[in-house]
């Protein structure tokens, strides 16, 4: 009875991760971005007791203009596989609240299989997701807003070609393992006193202030925070 109970928990899992890949979009440029890099990720992973394949998270901040991807450990926490340096971002410190603000995101969002792109103009890239549910209630308008490769911004993170297909690998194979959408979450700074005290009376001091919860839950737990969206407002949702 337990090995038929196992044999079928297998199929479910093997089904929903293959439901997961099958909406996951591919292309000549990405098989062969995949295949370029893929050696040296499983290489890089494990030499810090990692694995390609693993749920992924992704923090970035604008100053200093960084993309930090955290991997998920056997004992279910998320230490950081490696920082790259945006290579260009536009805009400032703040959120972007409008189309054609040349303002890149600020907030929590999630990345789903679908919202990858293959074909980009840009070489590789996924979609954030903005506007989210906050910003839709906020009333901010803007589309098409990405991380991608290129070195080359109006809105968008953007990273070379090598990192980018890098992260594109890390992430194509965690969803390829099951998962079913990554976090990406976007600080100006690090959530840290001392930053709040540099940028005291910045008019969107009081927006930051919503996202350090999360910020410190991360910084203490090593797991990823569980945010709400509801009436422009974030909420950490509480462990239980």
């Amino acid at each position: 009875m337990y090995r038929r109970f196992q044999l079928a928990i297998c199929a479910l899992m093997a089904g929903i991760a293959s439901s997961a890949h099958a909406d996951l979009p591919q292309s000549q440029r990405s098989r062969a971005a995949v295949e370029n890099v893929k050696a040296n990720v499983e290489a890089a992973a494990s030499a810090r007791d990692l694995a390609l394949g693993s749920p992924v998270y992704i923090v970035i901040t604008k100053k200093p203009a960084e993309l930090t991807l955290y991997l998920e450990t056997d004992g279910g926490e998320f230490v950081p596989y490696k920082t790259w340096p945006v290579c260009s971002a536009s805009g400032t410190l703040g959120p972007k609240k409008k189309e054609g603000d040349a303002q890149a995101p600020e907030g929590f969002y999630r990345v789903t299989p679908g919202a990858m792109n293959p074909n980009s103009n840009f070489h590789l890239s996924f979609n954030l997701g903005y506007p989210n549910a906050r910003d839709r209630a906020l009333g901010y308008t803007g589309s098409a807003l990405m991380v991608h490769g290129n070195c080359v911004s109006i809105g968008c993170y953007a990273m070379t070609d090598p990192v980018i297909e890098e992260i594109w690998t890390l992430m194509q194979s965690a969803f390829e393992n099951g998962q079913s959408a990554i976090d990406v979450h976007i600080y100006p700074f690090d959530m840290t006193a001392a930053n709040f005290q540099a940028h005291a009376g910045n008019p969107n001091g009081a927006f930051w202030r919503t996202l350090a919860p999360a910020w410190v839950h991360f910084e203490t737990t090593a797991t990823v925070p569980r945010v709400t969206q509801r009436r422009g407002i974030y909420s950490l949702v509480p462990v239980q």
